[in-house]
């Protein structure tokens, strides 16, 4: 990244890039400043002025695990003045191993997390651990950016206190529930499930520094665990069809109470106290019980008039007198000779 500068002036005669292309080095940025660099007041700074450059602002720490707590903190540096050019330092592996202990990212790895976060315009690698005047001068650094909590380190109770003395500290605010810290914590806490899952990727027990029965252990775990999410998978299935069937259940509950409903009506209105049904049994039957029972012809029927054309019926008596049958075979021959006469007679 080529620039050139006033000779009065810091600010370099390019337009900031840093929203498309990573954030250069320090080291390998052809952009010296060489004016003289005026002290300014936090409150000169914050009426925007000198107006002729930016404000420049460093920021320094050790960036492991990049995570949002570490943009936020930028992005704080970088907004604390209305022209601001944001520096961020980053310690080596050397220097940050030998008074903060082990990382889990590489320098290198550190570096280019830095250069692609959209607030940092350069990056400063093996940062110092203490600053000194002399690195400020350096690099024409008007403000320090961090927290305002004291850090001790390196035999010091507050490596920013000569900082704050100096007038040049602005502090910033932490965010909470979030810090290198923290993700470690979680990946030591969580070790064997972060095992397992590798294993299951395709990395070695070699590479993963898991002992040959530990792996057999997370191997057989992975196993049930895949036996444990089939069967979640059958369960979920079979609520899934429960739900279904219920569902039509419900459906068809509601059709059949629609259609008794529908059946009992009409069950009333033929079988009913008032029913068609009752009204025509009643007519039925009593046409039934006229046909069985017919009425009764009267005792004495009307006699018939005689018709003049005609003789009268012949009145036969031939019948014997119930009440003096005849004595003897004789009588009872004459009797019926008698009843032949008379029969001649009326011919």
């Amino acid at each position: 990244m080529k620039c050139t500068m006033d000779k009065d002036s810091c600010t370099p005669k390019f337009s900031r890039k840093t929203l498309t292309a990573p954030a250069p080095f320090a080291d390998e940025s052809s952009c010296q400043c060489q004016a003289p660099h005026e002290k300014l007041t936090i409150a000169q700074a914050r009426l925007g002025t000198p107006v002729d450059r930016p404000v420049r602002v460093y920021a320094d720490g050790i960036f492991d695990l990049f995570h949002s707590g570490h943009a936020r903190a930028l992005m704080q540096a970088k907004t604390l003045f209305p022209n601001s050019y944001l520096l961020v330092g980053v310690c080596s592996d050397d220097l940050t191993h030998k008074f903060k202990g082990f990382t889990v990212m590489n320098e290198a790895e550190r570096y280019e997390a830095l250069r692609h976060c959209r607030y940092v315009d350069e990056v400063i690698r093996d940062a110092p651990w203490t600053l000194t005047p002399e690195f400020l001068e350096k690099h024409k650094i008007d403000f320090v950016a961090h927290d305002d909590i004291p850090y001790s380190s390196a035999g010091s109770d507050d490596v920013y206190k000569h900082i704050k003395e100096a007038g040049m500290f602005v502090p910033t605010q932490r965010t909470e529930g979030i810090s290198t810290s923290d993700i470690i914590t979680r990946i030591v806490r969580d070790y064997d499930v972060y095992a397992r899952r590798n294993l299951q990727r395709g990395y070695t027990a070699k590479e993963l520094n898991v002992s040959f029965i530990n792996e057999k252990k997370y191997r057989f775990q992975n196993q049930v665990d895949k036996m444990k999410e089939k069967v979640k998978n059958v369960e979920e299935r079979s609520k899934e069809f429960v739900n279904r069937v219920e569902e039509k259940s419900h459906d068809l509950i509601q059709k059949w109470e629609e259609k008794s409903r529908e059946f009992i009506g009409n069950f009333l209105e033929l079988f009913g106290p008032d029913g068609a049904w009752k009204q025509m049994f009643q007519e039925r039957s009593s046409r039934m019980l006229q046909a069985l029972s017919p009425k009764q012809s009267p005792v004495s029927s009307p006699t018939r008039s005689r018709s003049p054309s005609r003789s009268p019926s012949p009145t036969f008596s031939w019948l014997p007198n119930k009440t003096s049958p005849p004595s003897s075979p004789k009588a009872a021959s004459a009797s019926i000779s008698s009843m032949s006469e008379g029969d001649e007679d009326e011919k």
